[in-house]
């Protein structure tokens, strides 16, 4: 049982050499423990940093591409070496090392394939009140859209086994958080939380500029995400309303008409044939985007079958 610990890095020379101290060498339960580095094209000494330090591996972009991106060449890297459980952590040693040991434990233990580290959200002192509220907000639609419990779906703390990272895909290219827990309740993998702790802030977040931008970017991912995995729910909820305000509309005019005042109100006959149009219209695209949406996950299966192959190959082919 091998354990690979990936840390994404953007020139993070300053904190790395803190958060690779505090990592542990051995777990429970696991036999090799190696640390996985992704240089998303730091332009400081983060790569020197790392190599001095003696980590196991180091992957590098040409060029920074973002945390989403830095996020899953460290799967498909920690896969190519063999990893049976990949643990996902900062560079910055924001969440305690020591709780990996709680991360994995699920895993080991067959109750779950991919756990998340649930954050002391409400006793963090360097999080405002508002940002509080919209990380518990957050949480709660991601639960709604991907049918999973889910205490804290912002964590970047999180364990995956073998056979749901192969399974993941990132379509985002500004954060993996939300986009592998919709996508992880979508294709039934097994998801948990667990409590973990928090160390104080090395610096300042830098994923989360401002919270309106947070917040922007947040919503433009749970709907992106939303449409690709699940359009005919949300397709056919927006259809369906329309839909219903043409009904309701039709029958307010019918009760007109039948007092006798329905010259009136032709404004409303109107109004009613254009919601009624965009509310076929939009349940008829609900339906072809969920045939699209069957023709997707077949293709995944496939993309599934080929990385398993692929992975199965000896080395010296």
């Amino acid at each position: 049982m091998k354990v690979i610990i990936q840390i994404p890095c953007y020139n993070e020379a300053a904190t790395l050499a803190v958060a690779l101290d505090a990592l542990p060498r051995h777990l429970e339960g696991v036999d090799k423990v190696e640390i996985l580095i992704i240089d998303d094209g730091s332009s400081d000494d983060t790569v020197k940093v790392a190599q001095e330090w003696g980590v196991h591996h180091v992957v590098s972009h040409f060029g920074n591409k973002g945390l989403a991106a830095a996020f899953i060449t460290g799967l498909r890297s920690s896969l190519a070496h063999g990893a049976d459980i990949i643990v996902n952590t900062d560079a910055d040693n924001q969440y305690n090392a020591d709780d990996i040991q709680k991360l994995i434990a699920p895993i080991l233990e067959r109750q779950a394939e991919f756990v998340i580290g649930a954050r002391p959200i409400s006793d963090t002192d360097h999080f405002s009140p508002l940002k509080k509220f919209l990380q518990r907000l957050g949480s709660a639609v991601v639960r709604l859209v991907s049918d999973t419990d889910v205490a804290d779906a912002p964590s970047g703390f999180r364990a995956i086994s073998r056979q749901a990272a192969i399974q993941l895909n990132v379509f985002s290219q500004y954060t993996y958080t939300l986009e592998t827990i919709i996508q992880a309740g979508v294709k039934n993998i097994r998801v948990a939380s667990v409590p973990i702790r928090t160390n104080p802030d090395l610096r300042p977040s830098r994923l989360v500029r401002s919270i309106g931008d947070y917040v922007r970017r947040s919503v433009l991912t749970i709907g992106r995400v939303f449409i690709i995995y699940r359009p005919f729910r949300f397709l056919g909820l927006i259809g369906g309303l329309f839909f219903a305000l043409g009904v309701l509309l039709g029958i307010r005019y019918l009760y007109f008409m039948a007092i006798g005042e329905g010259a009136g109100h032709i404004q409303s006959v109107i109004l009613m044939a254009i919601l009624l149009l965009m509310g076929f219209h939009t349940l008829s695209l609900a339906v072809i985007a969920d045939l699209i949406s069957v023709n997707r996950r077949l293709m995944e299966e496939v993309q599934v079958g080929l990385r398993e192959m692929q992975l199965s190959r000896p080395e010296d082919e």
